[in-house]
């Protein structure tokens, strides 16, 4: 006969500490959805009484028709998409670029002080200027579009990993070295394991910079994605049009933004097992 586990006994502080954390947790949710409800009806009462004009503001129910004519017409999804397809691939080139770069300027100290005053430069550069080189480099499209999705998130990876690798504790490296490791052990088994949620932190950054990547790319150059149907729609005065494609956008890179957090969540859990 197998005995039965006995349920862990936990204190009554400790019953007491839980049931706050739960009702904390329930508290923020509730008043998150009670804001968002409460914006949407204010806007809608506002407009609905001309105290707005919703020639200019739109409101949240023309906002659903207008996305309801996109969806039944195909529109909806053929947008949403051309832009999330050139996002994706914006932030994978980007973050993975990034990283190895970042990766190459750690490993060299003499190519990382040759190139870190570049880097900081480039950084600093509006990238929308680079919009007529990207096209005369990569012709207009898909592919100027994508660049300029990368050239926005490269840099930023890149700062970020480097100074997460530089920021490694120099006792644990010095440690390894004295085990007679050599280079390629301490990135592998200490500097990369250790600065993984510096890495899911750039991730984060990356799918909000992705987005405005893909989107001041079709700015310059598109004729399909949400940020041409939000240029369209505001070069012939249609709000609504303009307010949706924003709408979609927001779930897009919510939706994006929502996996990466439950990749850290995994990462959060596995650690804590390990």
């Amino acid at each position: 006969m197998k005995k039965k586990e006995k349920k862990p006994n936990f204190s009554k502080s400790h019953k007491l500490y839980v049931r706050r954390l739960r009702r904390d947790k329930f508290i923020v949710i509730f008043f998150r959805i009670f804001v968002l409800v409460a914006f949407l009806g204010l806007w809608e009462l506002l407009t609905y009484y001309k105290v707005l004009d919703p020639f200019f503001v739109s409101s949240p129910s023309r906002i659903i028709k207008q996305i309801g004519t996109m969806a039944s017409n195909g529109t909806l999804f053929s947008h949403s998409w051309i832009t999330l397809y050139e996002t994706l691939i914006g932030f994978g080139i980007a973050t993975a670029l990034g990283y190895l770069i970042a990766v190459l300027l750690w490993w060299n100290e003499k190519v990382r002080k040759i190139f870190e005053p570049y880097i900081v430069v480039l950084n600093s550069l509006p990238k929308i200027a680079l919009g007529p080189v990207i096209i005369l480099w990569v012709g207009a499209g898909t592919n100027a579009i994508v660049l300029m999705c990368v050239l926005i998130c490269i840099v930023i990876t890149t700062m970020s990993m480097l100074s997460a690798f530089l920021s490694v504790e120099e006792g644990k490296i010095l440690l390894l070295k004295s085990m007679n490791a050599n280079k390629f052990q301490i990135l592998f088994k200490l500097v990369l394991p250790s600065t993984m949620p510096e890495f899911i932190s750039v991730l984060k950054i990356n799918v909000g910079m992705s987005w405005v990547g893909s989107i001041m790319g079709e700015y310059l150059t598109s004729k399909a994605g949400l940020g041409y149907l939000i240029v369209y729609g505001g070069q012939i005065f249609k709000i609504d049009l303009v307010m949706a494609a924003t709408v979609i956008l927001c779930i897009l890179a919510f939706a994006m933004y929502y996996f990466v957090s439950l990749l850290e969540k995994h990462y959060g859990t596995s650690r804590g097992k390990g």
